[in-house]
This record gives C-alpha cells, structure tokens and sequence, in this order.
C-alpha cells in the first residue's frame, strides 16, 4: 500500500501506523507500561512558571534517542491514531487500558496547561517537555545549554528583554507583563532584575538559590579533582 504508484492509492502515514501488521505484528511493536508517575508529571509540569515549561522544552528538544526513549514508546502506545497528536480522549483511554483507576478529573485542563502552543492538542515535544524525568532535566550541563540559549548576548544573565522573547507574548502584551512579574518574583531572589544561572538552576531544581550554588561549587571541586587526577 506504501508502494502504490498513485499518491491518491497510496497510505497515508496515519493509515500505515494503524495498519494491523504495524499495530501489532511489526518486529518489537510492544505493549508499554504506563505509570500513574506519568499523570504526576504532567500535573507538575502545568504549574510550573512559563520560563521553566519553555527551558523543559529546549532541553526536551535536544536529549538523545536513549535518553527519551521510553516516553516516545509511552507517546506512541497512547496516540491510537498514529497522528503525532495526543487528544484528551486519547489520553483517558490509554490511562483507562493501563489499569489506572484514579484517572484525575480535571485531565482537560492538565492537557490545556500542557498544550504550549494552544492547537487544542499534546503534540510530541510538548508531551516529552511534560514528561521528563527530573534526573534528567536537573542535570547541570543540560540546564546550561537551555540557560545559553535564552542568554542572548552571552553575558551569563537572562534580561527582561530576554525574557519576553522566551514568553513569545508580543501580541497579548498584560498576560506577558503579568507572566514576567510572577516570573521575577518567583526566580530572581536578589532583586537585580536579571536572572543568573544559580538562580535559574534553583527554578529547575525546585530548590533555593543557595543549595543550587552549593551543587555547583561541589561538581566544579569534584572536576577539578578528576582533572588533576
């Protein structure tokens, strides 16, 4: 069917990931465990501030194969359709199959503070934004790469300015002025107006400001150690 000469016969991507043989017969298709820890990171994921779901989703957007390949099996086991798109309607039935029996009822709006972009649906990269594992994502070389990124002019802090690039709320300019001062309340403990990378490790981590630094202290010393070793 892949193979027909005429697009108009020919299967659609959809129509080949929901074939019987893909489904189900395909060398490795699998049967995937799905966790309850899986609702608990989404739900986490929703009331975190915008700057960090935007970091989650640089950093979601540049682990490797190994590194999300259970969750792309989880994304693929509950996308029935094979679109690439997650549904609320989705999403219950594959929580349901699972033998999850406290399937949260307010689900749509989990999904709704998940749905970055507002389409209405959970698409790839925001589901492994939602769902990666804090191991993963507290990682200080990973958040370094995130911070760099929204460090624009490479001065080791984020601006203001920076930061309403990050939110992208250029045309819906009081929810960006409200998100920016939740954001700087939340983040920049020491007022300067900036956020630093200690400060922008402790938002990852959950943690303060301080133990974020201590972290850091510890990792370079225990680098320093290897390197003269």
């Amino acid at each position: 069917m892949l193979l027909k000469m005429n697009p108009k016969d020919r299967y659609t991507a959809e129509q080949a990931l929901n074939h019987v043989w893909v489904k189900n017969k395909a060398p490795k298709a699998q049967q995937v465990a799905i966790g309850s820890g899986l609702v608990s990171h989404l739900k986490g994921f929703r009331s975190a501030n915008k700057l960090k779901k935007a970091a989650l989703h640089v950093i979601a957007s540049q682990l490797g194969e190994s590194q999300i390949k259970a969750l792309r099996a989880t994304f693929m086991q509950l996308d029935n359709n094979g679109d690439g798109l997650l549904t609320t309607a989705e999403m219950k039935e594959g929580l349901s199959k699972a033998g999850l029996k406290d399937i949260p009822p307010d689900l749509q709006a989990i999904l709704e503070g998940v749905d970055s972009d507002g389409s209405g649906v959970i698409d790839y990269t925001e589901f492994l934004a939602a769902t990666l594992d804090k191991k993963v994502y507290m990682c200080e070389d990973t958040c370094w790469q995130a911070f760099r990124i929204f460090d624009r002019n490479g001065d080791g802090k984020i601006d203001k300015t920076e930061i309403a690039n990050v939110l992208n709320d250029d045309d819906v300019k009081a929810s960006a002025a409200k998100d920016m001062a939740e954001i700087m309340a939340d983040i920049d403990k020491n007022g300067d107006g900036e956020i630093d990378f200690e400060e922008f490790m402790a938002m990852m981590r959950g943690g303060t400001v301080e133990e974020a630094k201590e972290e850091s202290k510890e990792k370079r010393k225990s680098r320093e150690e290897a390197t003269k070793a």
